[in-house]
């Protein structure tokens, strides 16, 4: 099942991308995390939803300490999103420069923020 982050991190309270206007403290925000994957019968990924990587990144980084049972996620712009500028002002050889750099840090950064995700035939007691 593909859900959608609970919370916007940059309006949590404390979080590494907080834009200064609070709509959750990062209690609240980790309860959201909470109730919502224990509402999940199924196993579930979550989206990026088009956000940047640093906030998707620290979203992970709340499922995690949440303790949520979510097993892995489904991103695409919040890896590559910043390269179109890139490649609307500099063109293809710019862009494949800054995918090999930023591009390769970003989903590494998404990958290590996974560490906590668990496989899917563990909610559902499945052998393997």
């Amino acid at each position: 099942m593909k859900v959608e982050v609970p919370v916007n991190a940059e309006y949590v309270e404390g979080s590494a991308v907080y834009k200064g206007h609070k709509a959750h403290t990062h209690e609240e925000a980790l309860k959201h995390f909470r109730d919502t994957a224990a509402v999940a019968g199924k196993p579930f990924i979550y989206l990026s939803a088009g956000v940047g990587n640093q906030q998707f990144v620290e979203s992970l980084k709340m499922a995690s300490e949440a303790g949520t049972d979510y097993s892995g996620v489904l991103c695409g712009r919040a890896t590559w999103k910043d390269g179109v500028p890139i490649y609307a002002k500099q063109g293809l050889k710019a862009l494949e420069e800054w995918l090999a750099h930023e591009g390769v840090r970003n989903i590494n950064a998404v990958n290590a923020a996974l560490q906590s995700a668990r496989p899917w035939h563990e909610k559902l007691g499945v052998p393997v």
